[in-house]
């Protein structure tokens, strides 16, 4: 049995380390796929693949696909249950799982990310009364279920803005500044839901600024060549390499100022994603559901918009939802990444929400942890960016600040 367990468990560390690495090595790879002039010799005149928007609501689409899912292991469930009421084995409550599952409340937050969630830190364990009360919380139906638009919003808006930001960085890069979720869901944590933060959470915290300091530091010193293409696409007047390297470093500056600045609404939409699971009673694949569910439709709603608004005066920019449409539909190479994606991002949550119920969010954070450096190693690999000592010492920082944080290792004072 318990040989068994062990390898459901591995089995489950194993698909979301695959689907979170492929997630995140996908959305770069669409970034990379030649939409225009592909056939011009000139590398610098080719035009590339970039719609966030549309990029979000892909995401979303595969957020949706888990809402599937709860209905569907829903379903199964209900007929074993069916089936089993002609036996002698007692049947178990239908809350009692969840009542579990809720008691953890800080542990079972779903996110489109694996990182832990902050809201977690200073909390003691739950008395018996508080157990007790999850029992007492209302599931949340019909009208009620409109408040996961809000963290969808907050979902929204960070996810759109660090796909920008990944044209300017690279997949490393982009997934070690993710790490900064735990600074600001911490202080959120602090400010609006009450917690306290004890001083080996003060201490990790700062070790994830200096680690993530160190990391964009990185990214300036070194821009990744696609920001280099950018630039000079951009601005093909540049004559001199010095006035080159200045739009490069300044196009390397944005992205992680973006990457960090979405951090912002990914907290948010954790510590909203708490609130609410602390009122209602809600599983966290079906909450995963209703956000991918609640972000489509905003995203589909605001695509014309923008579009009248914005995308039709500047042709070919993030807001031109005809181009973008049309990019997709015309290059298989990019509606086939998002086919992809979609699943990854399906998958990847399915198997992080069950990480997180079956081991622990410590290994869950572990995992993703873990994620980052196969990004790392895997973009090396493919000639995406090039080795430098100075992200992997920021790299370190921020692995044993969040090590702390999570307390999978101890302050040795």
């Amino acid at each position: 049995m318990a040989a068994n367990s062990a390898y459901y468990g591995g089995m489950l560390a194993a698909g979301m380390l695959v689907t979170g690495t492929l997630n995140t090595l996908l959305t770069k790879l669409q970034d990379k796929q030649c939409v225009g002039n592909c056939s011009d010799p000139d590398a610098s005149k080719r035009e590339y693949f970039e719609q966030p928007v549309w990029q979000t609501l892909n995401m979303f689409y595969g957020e949706m696909l888990c809402l599937a899912c709860f209905y569907l292991v829903s379903l199964l469930r209900r007929h074993r249950d069916d089936g089993s009421r002609n036996g002698y084995m007692p049947i178990a409550e239908p809350s009692d799982e969840n009542e579990s599952s809720n008691a953890r409340i800080a542990e079972d937050v779903p996110t489109t990310d694996a990182l832990p969630v902050a809201a977690s830190v200073g909390a003691e364990e739950p008395p018996t009364d508080a157990l007790a009360a999850e029992a007492q919380l209302k599931p949340i139906s019909g009208w009620t279920t409109l408040w996961m638009w809000i963290p969808a919003v907050c979902d929204l808006m960070g996810t759109t803005l660090m796909n920008v930001g990944l044209f300017f960085t690279t997949a490393s890069v982009y997934q070690m500044l993710r790490g900064a979720v735990v600074i600001f869901s911490g202080l959120f944590s602090v400010l609006f839901l009450g917690h306290r933060l004890e001083r080996f959470q003060i201490v990790s915290l700062a070790l994830v600024v200096l680690g993530v300091t160190i990391v964009g530091l990185s990214n300036v010193v070194s821009p990744p060549v696609q920001a280099y293409s950018h630039s000079k696409r951009q601005n093909p007047g540049l004559g001199e390499d010095s006035q080159e390297v200045d739009v490069e470093v300044l196009k390397a500056i944005l992205g992680v100022t973006l990457v960090l600045g979405a951090q912002i609404f990914t907290a948010t939409q954790f510590v909203v994603e708490e609130k609410i699971i602390r009122r209602y009673h809600l599983t966290p694949l079906r909450a995963v559901g209703l956000e991918g569910s609640y972000g489509a439709i905003t995203v589909m709603a605001a695509i014309p918009v923008l579009h009248l608004a914005i995308g039709r005066y500047n042709p070919g920019g993030y807001f031109d939802a005809s181009t973008g449409f049309r990019q997709i539909i015309d290059n298989p190479s990019v509606w086939q990444t998002s086919i992809y994606i979609m699943l990854s991002i399906a998958m990847f949550n399915f198997f992080g929400l069950s990480v997180t119920r079956y081991l622990s969010a410590t290994s869950r954070a572990t995992i993703d942890t873990c994620r980052t450096l196969f990004i790392w190693m895997s973009s090396l690999a493919l000639g995406w960016e090039s080795f430098s000592w100075i992200q992997v010492i920021g790299f370190v920082v921020l692995v044993y600040g969040t090590f702390v944080y999570n307390r999978v290792v101890k302050l040795p004072f």
